[in-house]
């Protein structure tokens, strides 16, 4: 049995060095990535229904705040979100961007809402 103990070059046993790749002008940044994955509020038949039929008329700006808002909400974990404003609540589920329903102030004071993991109040 050979018993020497043979040594091992002390190079081999070191790990290379690995360099970060150094960040260009061209590379985006993370709130640049974020804006081009949001996707646009989509509003479902029956949404759409029911806001014509309570007359509930939400302008483009607001609905770019609830959408943004909703993205917040998706990075957050929530799938099922309750967003109430000055004159609507709507539940959304942000997992597919998508207005469920729609009802006004006063008909969602009277309401108990379940299945929600998340509530934004946007004051418009």
């Amino acid at each position: 049995m050979d018993q020497r103990i043979h040594h091992v070059p002390q190079h081999a046993l070191q790990y290379p060095t690995i360099q970060k790749p150094k960040r260009t002008e061209a590379s985006a940044n993370f709130k640049e990535l974020l804006a081009v994955e949001q996707q646009p509020l989509k509003i479902s038949k029956h949404a759409s229904h029911r806001l014509s039929e309570r007359n509930i008329h939400i302008d483009e700006q607001l609905w770019q705040t609830i959408g943004e808002k909703m993205q917040e909400a998706k990075q957050k974990g929530i799938t099922d979100s309750l967003v109430v404003t000055n004159n609507a609540a709507l539940l959304v589920n942000a997992k597919n961007q998508t207005v469920v329903t729609a009802m006004d102030r006063q008909e969602a004071t009277s309401r108990i809402f379940t299945n929600i993991d998340g509530t934004i109040l946007i004051n418009d």
